[in-house]
């Protein structure tokens, strides 16, 4: 029996002590992050995700399109100073509306989004926003909260196991649930508010007009369905998000 308590002590002590290591500063956003995982195992990751987008939704064929997003992306890339990974900016040919961006620096940006955007502005606040998302390490973030929460509720689902007996499991699925909505969605919605902020930033350098993010996303938000509460959300409601845009381009 103590060996077991010594080794339960031992794991909540050590992942204690690996998470103090692992917290970082990280200048673009002011905190302390907790990064678990190194940039190649990121890019590993990401080269992998893009294999599988890519093999489900071609580019636009129109290279004049394909060029004009890159034409954007390149000054913004510059003002982040993050020219040591190898970009690429792709419209994708789906009516979607939405953008992405994967840790080895890959763009992908919806032919429906690219069209709704029109002006080389309000496609560099959407631009920005997700090269935002790499200078603040959110990719980093997200997968270290997520290793770090699952080895929190096994840890925890563990500790409780002799006194829950046959309602471990279900212990354990509550316990996951209170990760996700405790720490995950809480840290996805600071997220994009500090990608929001961080593309203010990048396009101001970039010599782009930043006021295109809060008109952009007053269209995005009069075409919006009705929206779970916020805190079932990945995202800000978009009355936050607008505040913060609003103030984030009035100090800019």
């Amino acid at each position: 029996m103590c060996g077991v308590c010594f080794s339960r002590r031992g794991l909540l002590t050590g992942l204690g002590a690996l998470s103090l290591a692992a917290c970082t500063e990280n200048a673009a956003t002011g905190r302390s992050q907790l990064v678990l995982v190194d940039d190649g195992q990121l890019s590993a990751m990401a080269d992998q995700a893009w294999r599988e987008i890519a093999a489900k939704v071609p580019p636009v064929r129109d290279p004049a399109v394909q060029a004009r997003l890159a034409r954007i992306g390149a000054p913004l890339v510059k003002a982040a100073g993050r020219e040591d990974l190898p970009w690429s900016f792709t419209v994708l040919d789906s009516p979607e509306f939405n953008a992405f961006v994967l840790p080895n620096g890959r763009v992908g940006f919806f032919r429906g989004l690219f069209e709704f955007a029109g002006s080389d502005d309000e496609i560099g606040s959407v631009l920005g926003h997700e090269i935002g998302h790499i200078v603040a390490r959110h990719p980093a973030e997200r997968v270290s909260h997520e290793l770090a929460a699952q080895a929190g509720v096994a840890i925890a689902q563990m500790l409780v196991s002799d006194s829950a007996g046959e309602w471990t499991d279900e212990i354990g699925a509550a316990l996951g649930m209170g990760a996700v909505f405790g720490v995950i969605l809480p840290y996805s919605r600071k997220h994009e508010l500090e990608a929001d902020r961080v593309g203010v930033e990048l396009m101001r350098k970039a010599g782009l007009d930043a006021r295109a993010a809060v008109t952009f996303w007053e269209r995005m938000a009069g075409r919006s369905q009705a929206q779970p509460p916020e805190v079932l959300s990945t995202h800000p409601a978009d009355d936050r998000r607008l505040a913060a845009l609003k103030a984030a381009v009035e100090g800019a």
